[in-house]
């Protein structure tokens, strides 16, 4: 017999006489039973059914003799030997030597033999090759063999794993990721609930165009179907959500698959989906992990010359053209300044897009639509054509179909999706602005566009600083606190916002320094800001380019009541996240609607605690404003803490 590895279990008097308790040496879990001033261990798992024997208790004879009875169903042990009292089990349970050294507890163990590589390992070995590092999730029974794949990934450097509290949270800050750097992020949960958790931040991920992954567990093969206890047709469950979703059965090629939806999720910009029996994630496999050789190529679709012709020819005829710019213009946003400032044109963002260009570039027209500046909304009313970058005209975005346009994407479904536009373009947005940009001008009997910039940004700073004297006894102006802002936010900030009069007060009155602004766009979700600045922050730390940056969170108190308990996570692991939170007792978005409908206002008031002393509470930095005027310093001190806080600023429903 080889010698043991002797693994302390706790001290003396952690287990008083007469007392069972469940311990772990390694990876095994066992019974450890203290009794007429001996000690013993055995096996946790009851023969019967699983149940752990170490909850539950020492129970005496007759005749003196000592047993250790299962809490399930009342099997007994002989704590020393293992054996039962009578033939239920001819077996009985493995028992393991046990030593009392200097008030604590040993016991000793067999060398742990090699880990043997399984389908799992091959398969988040090939995830890594992908670029897969991230991995927000929740660890539970049907995924053990999955999360501890991912364990050995993280303990070698090259996963890194983050536990939420919600798996809903967990889609959120996967989708945010995703939307930040263009890398899929992962989601790990279990079978059932778990994975049904994800489906809202998955739906935030397909709509918005972001890659992400989903890893959820399932019951073994063999009861898969007939109803075993959390067993849903999760291939029915993610159908709609998923651009590929397949189940990892003992006969898939295992490492195929990983690969598959990795490229998937990069390519279609869309999620994936793999399903995990519990019995399939321990099988061995010898397989070679994969990864994206051979399997990608960085195409440039490029417009055709009768395309880039056309477009010069009305650019150049026009005497007020605009340039309008969606989230999907981000990586070209230089180029798209470039070509602007070359004819004289003003730059209108979508809502999604804001921040792409700063709002005190002298070509910044602000944010069009529900969520803009009046200065954007004058400048398109005045065009006669409009350049549309990366944005859809979804009837949020406040874009004006009548217009001439010319509408540039990469995807062709994309062009004229919601009606006809006078020269669909299908190309890469910066190969078009490359193209064209030398073969334009700015019109010469155009006006100067720049001049009026600068005189409709003058009246509407004007009528923001107005605003603020509508201030009163219910608490600070919305204008207030994204005045303060604009002034005391990094320039490089990553700011996640959230849904809600916040938000639209967000987009009409913070000026950006080109900031990266993150959303729930096209699905518009309560409580996405807080878990979503949780996968920004992830994102600082996996990519050079993003360390160091400030991560912003912005909601009212019904969005920060949908994950208010992933504070706790970002105290966990530190993040270094201020969360900005307007508190009004109230949905104010919906009481708004309700009276813009002629509805009674209805069950929209909310009973909220101190959200700050909350903060607090959970380890955060927590304070608390009731005035405008002490707003900057509270702002300028909460995102001067290293690591998670919360200003909770008391606002006015009414001053939006």
């Amino acid at each position: 017999m080889s010698e043991l590895d002797w693994i302390s279990v706790g001290k003396v008097e952690d287990l008083p006489e007469g007392r069972v308790k469940t311990v772990s040496a390694r990876t095994t879990f066992l019974c450890l039973s203290h009794f007429d001033g001996q000690w013993a261990a055995m096996d946790n798992h009851c023969p019967h059914q699983g149940g752990p024997l170490g909850e539950g208790s020492i129970e005496k004879g007759v005749d003196g003799q000592c047993w250790i009875r299962c809490p399930w169903h009342g099997w007994d042990f002989d704590p020393l030997t293992g054996a039962p009292p009578g033939g239920h089990e001819d077996t009985g349970q493995k028992v393991y030597p046990v030593e009392v050294r200097d008030g604590e507890v040993f016991v000793g163990l067999e060398p742990e033999p090699p880990h043997e590589r399984t389908v799992t390992d091959a398969m988040a070995e090939t995830l890594v090759n992908w670029g897969v590092t991230r991995v927000f999730g929740m660890v539970g029974h049907s995924n053990l063999g999955l999360a501890d794949a991912i364990r050995r990934q993280t303990a070698e450097g090259k996963m890194s794993y983050i536990g939420i509290r919600h798996e809903g949270a967990a889609a959120f800050a996967a989708s945010a990721y995703g939307k930040l750097t263009g890398v899929p992020a992962a989601c790990l949960t279990i079978a059932g609930p778990g994975a049904t958790n994800l489906l809202t931040g998955m739906w935030d991920a397909k709509v918005d165009r972001s890659p992400v992954l989903a890893l959820t567990g399932q019951v073994q093969t063999q009861v898969m179907g007939p109803g075993a206890f959390q067993d849903i047709d999760l291939s029915s469950a993610f159908e709609a959500v998923s651009r590929f979703s397949q189940p990892v059965l003992p006969s898939s090629k295992h490492v195929e698959l990983a690969s598959l939806a990795c490229k998937t999720a990069l390519i279609e910009r869309d999620v994936s989906h793999l399903i995990f029996p519990d019995d399939v994630q321990t099988m061995p496999s010898d397989a070679p992990a994969g990864g994206p050789d051979g399997r990608m190529s960085t195409p440039v679709v490029k417009p055709t010359d009768g395309d880039v012709d056309r477009a010069v020819e009305m650019i150049n005829a026009a005497k007020r053209p605009i340039v309008i710019i969606g989230h999907g213009a981000w990586e070209s946003r230089e180029a798209i300044i470039a070509l602007a400032e070359a004819i004289g044109a003003p730059v209108l963002t979508t809502f999604k897009g804001k921040g792409l260009i700063p709002d005190s570039h002298s070509n910044a027209a602000g944010v069009l639509g529900r969520s803009g500046t009046p200065i954007a909304s004058w400048f398109m009313n005045e065009c006669d054509l409009q350049i549309v970058l990366g944005a859809s005209f979804s009837n949020h975005t406040g874009i004006e179909p009548g217009k001439p346009t010319i509408q540039v994407d990469f995807e062709r479904m994309q062009l004229g999706k919601f009606h006809p536009v006078t020269l669909p373009v299908w190309g890469e947005i910066g190969a078009f602005c490359a193209t064209v940009r030398p073969a334009v001008r700015k019109n010469a009997d155009a006006p100067d566009q720049v001049a009026e910039l600068a005189e409709r940004w003058a009246i509407w700073r004007a009528e923001k600083a107005s605003r603020l004297a509508e201030e009163g006894a219910n608490g600070v102006h919305s204008a207030a606190i994204f005045e303060a802002l604009s002034r005391v936010a990094p320039a490089d900030a990553l700011i996640a916002v959230d849904v809600g009069n916040n938000t639209y007060s967000f987009g009409r009155y913070f000026e950006t320094k080109g900031q990266h602004v993150m959303m729930s766009g096209y699905l518009g979700s309560i409580g996405f800001s807080l878990p979503a600045a949780m996968g920004a922050w992830a994102a600082t730390q996996d990519f050079q380019h993003l360390r160091g940056r400030k991560v912003i969170s912005i909601s009212g108190d019904g969005g920060f009541g949908q994950y208010a308990m992933e504070l706790t996570t970002a105290v966990k692991y530190r993040m270094d996240i201020t969360h900005i939170l307007l508190h009004n007792n109230e949905l104010g978005k919906i009481s708004k609607e309700q009276r813009a409908g002629e509805w009674p206002v209805w069950e929209t008031s909310l009973v909220n605690p101190s959200f700050s002393a909350f903060a607090r509470l959970c380890g955060a930095q927590g304070s608390k404003v009731t005035k405008g005027a002490d707003v900057e310093a509270a702002l300028a001190e909460a995102l001067a803490v290293d690591g998670p806080s919360l200003l909770e600023v008391m606002t006015d429903a009414e001053l939006v």
